[in-house]
């Protein structure tokens, strides 16, 4: 089987993270793009941008092309969100897109700390309106309900994967 690449993708609260770890535990090459490949950038032009601003939030694609080209596993995850994801979707297998209900996103993000992005309350505002909008998300993907429990949710991507 030859080399190939996921994107993990969802609003804040959906999962990415939970579910990257758990790909990690389970022995497979999972990138947390939100903390591996992640800086506050124009999205268009990847300049660097001052002060933290969601729509800032870009991943390096220099780092996502390097890592797409590493032919030393089989498969990588890339889990998180970027608002500069149309400059590298083309380069993935797949796409992912973590969803979950209203009253799911509300309970995981007021159970956030409010230093963690979603924890306060304009933030949940804001992360509601995301969800309820799918701005930020790729037009394209395979929808997986993140309600169910995170060993589903990461069998249920693993199976797609094949």
């Amino acid at each position: 089987m030859g080399h190939r690449n996921y994107l993990i993708e969802g609003v804040s609260g959906t999962g990415k993270t939970s579910v990257c770890r758990e790909l990690q535990l389970r022995g497979h090459h999972a990138v947390n793009g939100d903390t591996e490949l992640a800086y506050q950038g124009d999205p268009v032009t990847g300049e660097p941008t001052a002060g933290a601003r969601h729509e800032h939030h870009v991943w390096r694609v220099d780092r996502v092309e390097a890592l797409v080209a590493d032919r030393s596993r089989p498969v990588t995850y890339f889990c998180g969100g970027s608002r500069n994801h149309s400059r590298f979707l083309h380069l993935f297998d797949g796409v992912f897109v973590l969803d979950v209900d209203t009253d799911t996103l509300n309970r995981r993000l007021t159970a956030r700390p409010a230093d963690e992005f979603g924890g306060t309350e304009e933030q949940r505002r804001f992360v509601a309106e995301l969800h309820r909008t799918r701005r930020d998300l790729p037009a394209t993907g395979i929808v997986i309900d993140a309600t169910a429990p995170l060993e589903h949710v990461v069998d249920e991507i693993l199976r797609l994967v094949g």
